[in-house]
């Protein structure tokens, strides 16, 4: 059901920084090469928003106001693939990695919930900045232009400093340490060779480096494997290169690209929008941004009329159908309760 978009002004936060009065919107690339600060949402599909913002300063994520979010019910919640397609695709991702035609696949499901007409993504920041801190987190609204979005992201895709670019690929997760397997590091260093490679190929030669490998990181409810891949700029190599090179992230995508790509859109029913893509800001007359993995992130679909919210694992021949579905519910679970107001920060679920 259409729902015409609500005249919220325009409007990006990340962390404590908060950006209003928009100035242009654009798909071009070359545009975070120029001036200014821009809010930036590429969806996996290869949508690119760009928003300049002529008001940028420092203000802490508001707390949240009672009725300010009117999200879904818990029960509403529907999902591209129910847990019966979903491990058979887990099967037929194993069927592709016996013939020899990828290594790894990443399968995501799309849940998709009704939406009252005057939600406001920024006021969900709110809540997930209480329920489920992360260090990427932010609202980008841009109703205007179809972008409605409010992340939680854990994960970082693309850091830029001047010529100085790195990237932090996330695989591997459980509820605890002990929960990490084999098959877990065995996938991340999988991704770290993919992403060396895709920084590798806008970057000096002998500069990429990983610094830090399979290093354990705890997020609310849950802990995963993170690694560190660093490269520095060739000449000629702005933002249009960057992103052409390494989008879209190899940590949700799988090993080789090109044949997981190829397996996605074969298996999930449902475009992933934002959802698996890059999300953040760059400040272009400073040289600097930082661009987050869309994952544990909601937008709104107005011609739809509902929030959606996606869920994903990454698939080798270790993987256990029924585990990989239940890793999907682990990452799903906190976010959907925050969204659907019956979790408390202090108390966990009430509902």
């Amino acid at each position: 059901m259409f729902q015409h978009p609500p005249p919220f002004p325009a409007l990006a936060r990340f962390g404590d920084r908060v950006a209003t009065r928009l100035l242009d919107v654009t798909s071009d690339p070359a545009a975070l090469d120029s001036t200014g600060f821009w809010a930036v949402c590429a969806d996996f599909e290869g949508r690119l928003t760009c928003a300049r913002f002529a008001d940028v300063r420092e203000e802490p994520v508001p707390a949240p106001v009672p009725g300010g979010w009117r999200g879904p019910t818990a029960r509403d919640w529907t999902s591209s693939l129910d847990r019966a397609a979903y491990t058979a695709g887990v099967r037929r991702i194993r069927e592709h990695i016996a013939a020899g035609e990828v290594y790894q696949a990443n399968l995501c499901r799309v849940l998709s919930a009704p939406v009252a007409p005057d939600a406001d993504v920024d006021a969900l920041t709110a809540l997930l900045a209480r329920g489920n801190p992360a260090p990427y987190a932010g609202t980008i609204r841009l109703p205007q232009h179809g972008v409605e979005i409010a992340t939680a992201s854990p994960e970082l895709f693309l850091r830029r400093r001047g010529r100085i670019v790195e990237s932090g690929p996330i695989k591997g997760t459980g509820r605890t340490e002990a929960d990490l397997l084999e098959k877990d590091y065995a996938e991340n260093v999988m991704i770290v060779d993919l992403v060396r490679n895709d920084i590798g190929r806008v970057s000096t030669t002998g500069s990429v480096t990983v610094p830090d490998l399979c290093a354990v990181e705890k997020h609310p409810g849950l802990v995963h494997l993170v690694s560190t891949v660093r490269g520095e700029l060739r000449d000629g190599a702005g933002w249009p290169e960057l992103l052409a090179a390494a989008f879209p992230p190899g940590s949700v995508t799988g090993a080789p690209k090109s044949s997981a790509l190829r397996i996605i859109e074969a298996l999930e029913p449902a475009p992933r929008g934002p959802y698996c893509g890059g999300i953040g800001w760059v400040d272009a007359d400073r040289g600097v941004g930082e661009l987050a993995v869309g994952i544990r992130t909601f937008w709104i679909d107005r011609a739809e009329g509902v929030l959606r919210f996606g869920a994903g694992a990454g698939i080798t021949w270790g993987s256990d159908p029924e585990g990989e579905w239940r890793e999907t519910e682990l990452k799903a679970s906190r976010l959907l309760a925050i969204a659907s107001g019956v979790y408390e920060a202090s108390g966990g679920l009430i509902a």
